[in-house]
């Protein structure tokens, strides 16, 4: 398998931080989750579910960005055949999914009152303890912590997390599951085996 895009399919670069941001955003939303339904509040249990969301979120965050640098250098392979609407739609759905993949870990680290424990192996110092928050934020903007989290978390959960996300990337899997089981096309190939 080629590193780098074909005409044909994606290389192993890009299926590798495609299939690894699928993963560590699904593991963001499970931690979230699983420490909001199932554990109580100021345990040990929920700290980990905690840490977790923050360290997938961060994960997320950089292979988002990665994953632009690389599409920059690398030509897309050819677009399947369909409609001029059909294309459009599709590589919208695509700038909104990276917008989204963007936004949420940057709003979930700087709307964050806590150091990410980065996979319990080092800290992240949360954005409030940080000179840019100091200059931007409280200097530039004249905020504290409290005012300037409301709207972030705001954004970050009921704008993007909850809702939104979740269309965008149900939309995203249906897509590529309708060019696969009904257009029978190669759309989801050139991401997975890349076979004809």
């Amino acid at each position: 398998m080629a590193l780098k895009n074909t005409a044909d399919n994606y290389g192993a670069i890009a299926k590798w931080i495609h299939w690894l941001t699928a993963l560590l955003f699904l593991g963001a939303y499970l931690s979230v989750y699983y420490r909001h339904w199932f554990t109580e509040y100021k345990t040990p249990e929920n700290w980990t579910a905690l840490q977790l969301h923050l360290s997938f979120g961060v994960t997320v965050g950089v292979l988002v960005v990665l994953r632009i640098i690389w599409r920059a250098k690398n030509r897309l392979p050819d677009d399947e055949p369909g409609s001029k609407l059909a294309h459009l739609a599709a590589h919208w759905g695509h700038y909104a999914l990276y917008g989204v993949l963007i936004i949420v870990p940057l709003t979930g680290y700087i709307g964050t009152g806590v150091d990410t424990e980065f996979y319990f192996l080092f800290n992240i110092p949360e954005f409030g303890n940080t000179a840019l928050f100091e200059a931007v934020v409280v200097n530039g903007l004249g905020l504290d912590f409290e005012t300037f989290e409301k709207p972030i978390d705001f954004i970050h959960k009921a704008l993007f997390g909850e809702l939104l996300t979740l269309l965008l990337v149900g939309g995203h899997i249906a897509a590529a599951l309708y060019h696969h089981f009904v257009k029978k096309d190669r759309t989801l190939k050139k991401m997975t085996s890349g076979n004809a």
